[in-house]
């Protein structure tokens, strides 16, 4: 789906916005990067397709990080979670030990 974003996009905005190739996509990488366009769209169906564009790039790549990332961080945050567990275990035997001397 991030792959296919860029493509679409650029064929698109050449065909509403009559805009050569090369800056159809530099329009959508602008966007897709959340970095903001120089120029905006002239028509309606332009500024509606750069909205929707927009949305779905982003959200696109969101969704990629989540997946790549995902599972590291929640491998992270179970050892985070076991290591909480094993220090309340801890200081539970401590205090055990010192109400026996």
């Amino acid at each position: 789906m991030v792959g296919g974003v860029p493509e679409v996009g650029t064929i698109d905005f050449h065909f509403i916005g009559r805009d050569s190739y090369s800056n159809s996509f530099y329009f959508v990488s602008m966007l897709a990067t959340a970095e903001g366009p120089t120029s905006t769209p002239t028509t309606v169906l332009g500024k509606l397709f750069a909205l929707l564009i927009d949305f779905v790039s982003v959200g696109a790549v969101v969704f990629a990080l989540v997946f790549l990332f995902g599972p590291f961080f929640a491998k992270m945050f179970h050892a985070e979670e076991k290591g909480i567990k094993k220090m309340g275990e801890d200081r539970k035997r401590y205090s055990q030990a010192l109400a026996l001397v």
